[in-house]
C-alpha cells in the first residue's frame, strides 16, 4: 500500500488541476475536434496504469504482439519528443526531470497524433491516463471510451527496486525523482483508477511474480 504523502507542490498541482477541469468541462467543442476522425472506425482503446517499475511497458508488449494491439507507452511518446527536440521537448524533459505530470493538453495531443497513424485499430496505451486532468482531456479531445483499463498493482519497495534495477537509462530512473514519482502516482492516479473501477472498467493485476506469471493473469482478460 502506497503512503498518503502531499508535499505542498503536490498541493498546488491539485489546485491547478481542479480548475483546468471546471474550465474544460464548460467548453463546448466542436464535433469534428470532439474524436478520432481521419480513421474508418471508431478505435479500440485500452488504458493501462500503475506505478514506476510496475512491469506495464512488459507485459503491454506481450499483450500487443499476442492479441494484436498496437501498444503505445505514454512514457516513450514524451522521450521521443525530447530526443527528436520537438516543439515541446525542452518543457516535457524539465517537467518529467522533476518527477511531475506533463500537461495534459500536451500529452493528449501527442496521443491523439500517434492513434491517428496508428498501424491497427486497436490500441494498448501505457501510462495513461495518470490524472483526472489528462482523463478529462482525452474525453474532450479524443472523446473515445476505454474497452478495459489494467492496473498493475504492485507495493512500493518492489517498484523501488524494480526501477533502480533498470539499464535503459532513463533520465528518471534516480532515487529522489522515483520518490516523486511515486507520490505524484498515488495524488493523481489513485483517483482516476477509483473513477474507472466504479463505472466496471478496472481490471487489477496482481504485479508480483515472474513475468510469465503475470502474463497469465492477463489472458482471460484479453482471450474472450
Amino acid at each position: 500500500m502506497l503512503r498518503r504523502v502531499c508535499s505542498p507542490s503536490l498541493l498546488n498541482q491539485v489546485a491547478y488541476g481542479l480548475n483546468f477541469v471546471k474550465a474544460v468541462s464548460t467548453e463546448v467543442l466542436n464535433p469534428a475536434d470532439a474524436g478520432i476522425l481521419s480513421k474508418a472506425r471508431s478505435p479500440t482503446i485500452n488504458f493501462v496504469l500503475g506505478g514506476p517499475g510496475v512491469g506495464k511497458g512488459t507485459q503491454c508488449t506481450r499483450v500487443a504482439e499476442t492479441y494484436g494491439f498496437t501498444y503505445l507507452s505514454v512514457g516513450d511518446l514524451l522521450r521521443k519528443e525530447i530526443s527528436s527536440n520537438g516543439e515541446y521537448g525542452d518543457m516535457i524533459l524539465e517537467t518529467i526531470t522533476k518527477g511531475k505530470i506533463v500537461s495534459s493538453e500536451v500529452t493528449v495531443k501527442l496521443l491523439k497524433s500517434a492513434i491517428e497513424s496508428g498501424e491497427t485499430n486497436r490500441f494498448l496505451i501505457d501510462g495513461f491516463p495518470r490524472s483526472e486532468e489528462n482523463r478529462l482531456a482525452y474525453e474532450q479531445i479524443i472523446g473515445i471510451e476505454p474497452e478495459v483499463v489494467l492496473f498493475f498493482d504492485c507495493n512500493e519497495v518492489e517498484m523501488m527496486k524494480r526501477v533502480l534495477h533498470r539499464t535503459q537509462g532513463r533520465v528518471d530512473d534516480n532515487i529522489d525523482t522515483t520518490k516523486e514519482r511515486l507520490r505524484v502516482f498515488e495524488a493523481y492516479s489513485l483517483p482516476v483508477i477509483r473513477y474507472y473501477s466504479q463505472k466496471g472498467k478496472l481490471h487489477k493485476i496482481n504485479a508480483i511474480g515472474t513475468e510469465d506469471e503475470i502474463f497469465e493473469r492477463l489472458r482471460p482478460i484479453f482471450s474472450t
